[in-house]
């Protein structure tokens, strides 16, 4: 099920002038106008089994992914829920963010540091969502070798919150509108709700009857 954007006021006449003047259409000044969505910004409905509900995410069930939850296992908490599929997988960690402000160009600057410190390699570049991370990790895997493992971070800002992205494999490399990850992405729901959180700290997530956790991510 796809949804659309509730309607706004009339645009902006600068907005339409740049258009008619031949402004670059294919830059998107709403990254989200796709999703992914606020609560507030769509109709949630009753019994909806399109989407898991996890507290402060709504991730919804795609035929060719498979849902896993991080477990945190010193407080066991879940701190983090994944899509995986078979050509890649995205991380999904939601943050609370101030009403205005924005709080990626700090967690931007943490996690490249943590990246290096690690001895991985990161850069900078401006992808569909805005500012993100190209970041490289070297890996020994079970049979002795080394392995490069690719992954993108992205921060997608919304109404007081902020949904860390990590991609790994496929979507890590390209973006493909159609991928089977993107398309996923697109329709998550974040639930900020109305609970005082303090900029920067985790939204809670909570795990499903019948649920298993994942191995944490190296």
């Amino acid at each position: 099920m796809r949804f659309g954007r509730k309607k706004t006021d009339d645009p902006d006449p600068s907005e339409t002038a740049a258009v008619e003047a031949g402004a670059d259409a294919s830059v998107d000044t709403d990254p989200r106008a796709d999703g992914p969505w606020d609560a507030s910004e769509i109709t949630l409905e009753d019994g909806d089994e399109t989407r898991v509900d996890l507290g402060s995410l709504l991730v919804p069930l795609h035929p060719d992914l498979d849902l896993q939850l991080q477990v945190d296992e010193s407080s066991g908490e879940v701190v983090a829920v994944v899509m995986a599929g078979q050509t890649g997988a995205a991380e999904l960690r939601a943050f609370a963010a101030p009403r205005n402000g924005d709080i990626w160009e700090g967690v931007r600057a943490s996690i490249a540091a943590e990246i290096i410190q690690l001895g991985g390699t990161v850069t900078e570049a401006i992808g569909h969502y805005g500012p993100e991370l190209h970041a490289s990790m070297t890996l020994e895997l079970e049979d002795g070798t080394r392995a490069e493992q690719p992954s993108r971070v992205m921060g997608i800002v919304g109404p007081r919150w902020l949904l860390r992205v990590t991609m790994f494999g496929r979507p890590a490399l390209e973006r493909l509108d159609d991928g089977d990850v993107e398309s996923a992405l697109r329709d998550v729901v974040v639930v900020r709700g109305g609970t005082p959180v303090p900029p920067g700290d985790a939204l809670p997530l909570t795990m499903p009857p019948g649920a298993r956790p994942a191995a944490p991510s190296p």
